[in-house]
């Protein structure tokens, strides 16, 4: 990295910073603001930048003695330029793809430059209409650049072949309270990912905060979408074992969501029932607003019945789950069978004024002392949609 370029670095980071944080970079980041600052990156941009590298730069910036310069790459330039100009939502594939060429380093770059020429008198009118082509050339580059990404059809899916921890971050998946041991066991089964009904629930308990381990979730690209997940041959058949789609507000599970599970029961109040298997849809206000409600209640087994006829342990080898979002409105759909391709059935349309920016995969067994049981998802789709 040349000088021009590091001084332009520099710059770059301490807008960044102000960007953030709303004052001027003066001392060295905490580890602490610095994954907040990282994390509002990666909020907005959807691509990630290491939070002790970051620190690394602030130190770097504000030790004017130093010798040893840093040298961001210029993938890191470009994700710190998309978040000061505020570019479209992308991930680290998506980029790699469609913007190899990493153009909003470079706009950023000529902005730096364009504005920063000092002319003599004699030359401050050429030099004033020079500044403002550029600054037009930039402006027109960025609305085409916005242009392009808006025309395009969002679609991301995975079918979780390779899920080796650099593979899922460059996907866009984030992983969130994790148990290490079970998560390290995620691969126990070729091209299937499996997670584990775990001790936890996004609403909280009278002992314990919102908490699910391995929490799997990734942004949501636009207002309108549909997302979908598969999984084989899950039975659940102890109190509240679960797994499925979450809609979320936050990462922090304090706002306002939308769960959607396969899921079994055996609690009815107190009147004498069989045990249930069951697709079921919850919408919350988020901690403070009272309880949960229940939108979709749609039994499909009864473990007594298995028992009684094995046979119907197939309705059971695929299932999946469907949300679609227009608006206000969410579709709930649920298929399953021993056919992979099974038609979808909707569960419930509902109207709910959510705007969710995460989605999630989970499993979980809320604060119950059922077994750890692993559930193996296959496939998972989410594709943005038009809202007109």
């Amino acid at each position: 990295m040349d000088d021009l370029d590091f001084m332009i670095f520099v710059a770059l980071f301490k807008e960044a910073w102000a960007k953030c944080f709303g004052h001027a970079l003066e001392k060295p980041m905490t580890e602490t603001e610095s994954k907040i600052f990282c994390n509002k990156i990666l909020d907005q941009t959807g691509l990630a930048i290491g939070w002790k590298s970051a620190k690394n730069y602030s130190i770097f910036i504000n030790a004017a003695s130093s010798e040893k310069k840093e040298n961001p790459s210029t993938a890191t330039l470009d994700t710190l330029a998309r978040y000061v100009l505020e570019a479209p939502y992308t991930s680290e594939i998506q980029r790699k793809n469609d913007e190899s060429h990493l153009p909003y380093w470079f706009l950023y770059r000529e902005k730096f430059v364009t504005n920063s020429k000092k002319t003599v008198p004699k030359k401050l009118f050429r030099g004033t209409v020079i500044m403002g082509i550029g600054t037009v050339l930039i402006i027109l580059a960025i609305i085409y650049i916005k242009y392009v990404s808006s025309r395009a059809r969002v679609e991301f899916t995975d079918y979780f072949k390779n899920i080796d921890e650099t593979t899922m971050t460059e996907k866009g998946w984030l992983v969130k309270s994790r148990d290490e041991a079970f998560w390290n066991k995620r691969s126990i089964k070729q091209g299937e990912l499996t997670l584990y009904t775990l001790r936890g629930d996004n609403w909280p308990a009278s002992s314990s905060e919102p908490d699910i381990k391995n929490l799997l979730l990734r942004k949501i690209p636009s207002d309108c979408f549909t997302a979908e997940v598969h999984f084989k041959d899950f039975i659940p058949e102890q109190e509240w074992q679960q797994a499925g789609l979450l809609l979320l507000e936050d990462t922090l599970l304090t706002g306002k969501s939308i769960r959607l599970s396969l899921a079994f029961n055996d609690n009815f109040g107190g009147t004498k029932m069989p045990g249930e298997i069951y697709i079921q849809a919850i919408t919350s206000l988020g901690n403070g607003f009272g309880k949960p409600e229940e939108i979709a209640h749609k039994p499909i087994l009864y473990p007594d019945s298995i028992r009684k006829h094995p046979s119907l342990i197939k309705n059971l080898k695929n299932a999946a789950l469907r949300i679609e979002k227009h608006g206000n409105k969410f579709r709930i759909l649920y298929s399953g069978g021993d056919l992979e391709n099974g038609p979808f059935k909707e569960m419930v349309t509902q109207e709910f004024d959510m705007k969710p920016k995460y989605i999630a995969i989970f499993a979980i067994k809320g604060y119950t002392d059922s077994a750890i049981i692993p559930v193996a998802f296959n496939f998972f789709r989410i594709t943005g949609d038009p809202c007109d």
